[in-house]
């Protein structure tokens, strides 16, 4: 344990010792709950030194081949309905906190968006007007709070594969009602095939890349497993000349959190937090200091800090963890 302490120490005045960078979107992913949140939910977010949050309200779709989302409902929680989102942004620009819209879909039983794919016309099109009346409803609502980023939809691979006009005419929609700067949050596996980046923004990614097949990763075999993939990376920004951002970033405090890093199965369940704190230190020092990197958000932040996370929790969280001080740290060092 002392070992370890020490790791984080030296994490951290490594991270104190780089150059200043150019302003970064430092940003939290705010997870959405059931009920309203208020100024002391908000004052953690402030203490890690975020300048940004991510504000998610969902729509649920029953399987991959049903073309309807249902959303905006009372049956929802609150954090995921409109009236919800816009008072966690109230609260947040109380804070003087920039947000992200990022409204996102949910497959029953938690099946993967990325394969949301239609078996005829007919669904396609409904699929196809279901989608535009979620989207740019929080698109009217990103206008509304003046918010500094929306995102188009989150790692819908099939869809934008099988449809890509309406992709296109959604994104001209989606600019008439919101002047703001847009991005999509594209799957790790995913962002060379998207095909509207020239139409966005920031190249959007959700960035579960694997870096390392070890237990416990070193941040030395992690910043080398980050190579291949940071230099594809940086050509679809210099193709597109767009700034990368990560829509998504982060690990779980578990064994061979760098090896599959998009899992979230509670089988995987043996905590080791060094192995969070490795694989964030690495992917902060293979980016941040790059200046076709826009920043990212942390995946997740909980509203009710002093209830979640903790030594023994072995989700992504950062909260209350030693990875947070690092992120604290980090973000202090990075903001403008």
């Amino acid at each position: 344990m002392k070992a370890f302490k020490l790791l984080i120490l030296m994490s951290i005045l490594t991270t104190k010792s780089c150059k200043t960078q150019a302003y970064k979107i430092n940003g939290v992913s705010f997870v959405a709950s059931r009920e309203a949140v208020e100024a002391r939910h908000i004052d953690p977010v402030v203490s890690v030194n975020a300048n940004y949050a991510a504000i998610m309200p969902f729509g649920f779709i029953k399987n991959l081949e049903y073309p309807e989302i249902v959303h905006n409902t009372d049956n929802q929680w609150f954090g995921e309905t409109r009236a919800g989102a816009k008072q966690y942004i109230d609260e947040l620009r109380k804070k003087k906190i920039k947000v992200m819209i990022k409204p996102q879909i949910w497959v029953w039983r938690g099946e993967f968006t990325g394969y949301i794919e239609m078996k005829n016309e007919a669904n396609w099109k409904t699929l196809e007007d279901s989608y535009s009346k979620f989207i740019l409803e929080y698109a009217e609502l990103a206008y509304t709070v003046k918010a500094e980023l929306f995102c188009i939809g989150t790692e819908l691979e099939k869809f934008i594969e099988n449809r890509p006009e309406f992709w296109n005419t959604l994104i001209k929609k989606i600019r008439s009602k919101y002047k703001g700067k847009l991005t999509y949050a594209s799957n790790w596996d995913e962002f060379k095939r998207t095909p509207f980046w020239d139409d966005l923004d920031y190249i959007g990614l959700d960035a579960y890349f694997p870096v390392s097949d070890n237990k416990t990763p070193s941040i030395e075999e992690c910043l080398e497993g980050w190579k291949t993939h940071k230099n594809e990376i940086y050509q679809i920004s210099q193709k597109h000349n767009k700034p990368i951002l990560f829509t998504e970033y982060g690990y779980r405090s578990v064994d061979y959190t760098g090896k599959t890093p998009w899992v979230s199965d509670r089988s995987m369940n043996q905590v080791n937090l060094e192995a969070q704190t490795n694989t964030t230190q690495a992917l902060f020092e293979t980016f941040w200091d790059e200046d076709w990197f826009a920043g990212g958000f942390i995946w997740k932040w909980f509203h009710k800090h002093d209830k979640v996370g903790g030594n023994d929790n072995f989700m992504f969280t950062p909260q209350n963890k030693p990875v947070e001080a690092l992120l604290r740290n980090h973000y202090k060092f990075t903001n403008e």
